[in-house]
């Protein structure tokens, strides 16, 4: 809402005794409206605000409060705590207070104590708050808080090795921002949920990375073997997975390995699909994936089909995989197979065999 402070202006011309005969030269006034100052000062609000300021009007045109929390959908509490603060000639009366604490904790570390923990860190670099607290009391006769040490050590960087020590700290944020599977309500269709990780497997000296996937629900599975584990090749793995699926993958859940970040990321971020992470050092969370992976060890990579070329264990390992989804009856599924149980049980686009041998 724009508020205009309006102001009328007019002219007339003089001449040497006041009066409006022309004289050559000319005065002009000007008047305000009445109130346009007043308007003219009104503050920009926020949205939030605005909706508040609506409450307050409905409330004026209908007197009736119990209305107005019904057509604006809020608790009578709510508007009432706002009536209360509201005030029409202050506007900003309607937004949002800071929710900073009155009091806040101060700083606690007196001088001569923060000169003394900064003495004994300099000599003991590599000692822990709690082994530094056991020296000071040692050396000063008085005991010290490691709560007191930790923030000393922080507030001044007093680490031995500062790059490293920030960039776990960046880590662990990231982790905890992380989504994690068990935020995730699982639903019974094909698509919903697809399980990720990564097989590590020597053969003759050569290391090797199979990235295997499983939908959750029909046991549909692929894998395939890449020379590293770097993202670009988690990427690739996830849009050939992609398309066997016929674009309908919705959420994916995959281990805290790096190949799952970075290009990876993107591509999730590309073909619009939610991605979960696993809980650390918690194998539970993926359970229908490490069973595959189990079974990908027992009934071919353990009857002789390991070898460190891609190319030729990819071919052997489609063919399996045609076995596995198509023929190969799954306890799971009652002892169906995981195409005829994603037939049976779901209406979608069909999935062809050869998809899986992208």
């Amino acid at each position: 809402m724009t508020l205009r402070c309006y102001q009328m202006t007019y002219s007339k011309k003089l001449n040497n005794r006041g009066e409006t005969r022309y004289a050559g030269h000319t005065m002009t006034t000007s008047l305000l409206l009445p109130g346009a100052a007043a308007l003219a000062r009104i503050p920009a609000l926020s949205k939030e605000a605005k909706v508040r300021l609506a409450w307050m009007d409905h409330y004026r045109k209908t007197k009736n409060a119990a209305l107005t929390c019904r057509y604006f959908g809020v608790s009578r509490e709510t508007f009432y705590e706002w009536k209360r603060r509201y005030d029409p000639f202050h506007l900003e009366s309607l937004e949002e207070k800071s929710r900073r604490p009155k009091r806040t904790r101060q700083w606690e570390v007196s001088r001569t104590e923060e000169f003394r923990i900064l003495r004994l860190r300099k000599q003991h670099i590599r000692y822990g708050k709690m082994k530094l607290a056991v020296l000071y009391q040692a050396a000063y006769g008085s005991p010290i808080s490691s709560w007191k040490i930790q923030r000393v050590i922080e507030r001044r960087g007093l680490y031995y090795h500062p790059a490293k020590t920030e960039k776990l700290r960046e880590k662990r944020k990231h982790n905890q921002a992380k989504k994690r599977i068990t935020e995730l309500k699982k639903e019974q269709r094909t698509g919903f949920l697809v399980a990720l990780d990564t097989v590590v497997r020597y053969w003759m000296g050569t290391k090797r990375y199979i990235l295997t996937g499983i939908d959750t629900h029909s046991k549909i599975a692929f894998a395939r073997m890449y020379t590293s584990k770097h993202s670009k090749h988690a990427a690739d793995f996830l849009k050939r997975l992609y398309y066997l699926f016929d674009h309908k993958i919705e959420n994916i859940t995959r281990d805290n390995g790096s190949e799952f970040c970075g290009t990876f990321d993107e591509a999730l971020h590309t073909l619009k699909i939610q991605g979960y992470f696993s809980r650390v050092k918690t194998p539970t969370d993926n359970p229908v994936d490490e069973r595959f992976n189990r079974t990908l060890n027992d009934e071919f990579i353990a009857m002789g089909n390991m070898t460190a070329d891609c190319e030729v264990f990819n071919k052997r390992l489609t063919d399996w995989l045609v076995e596995y989804n198509f023929k190969r009856p799954h306890q799971a599924l009652g002892y169906e197979t995981p195409v005829e149980y994603h037939y049976k049980n779901q209406k979608v686009s069909p999935m062809y065999p050869s998809s899986t041998g992208i």
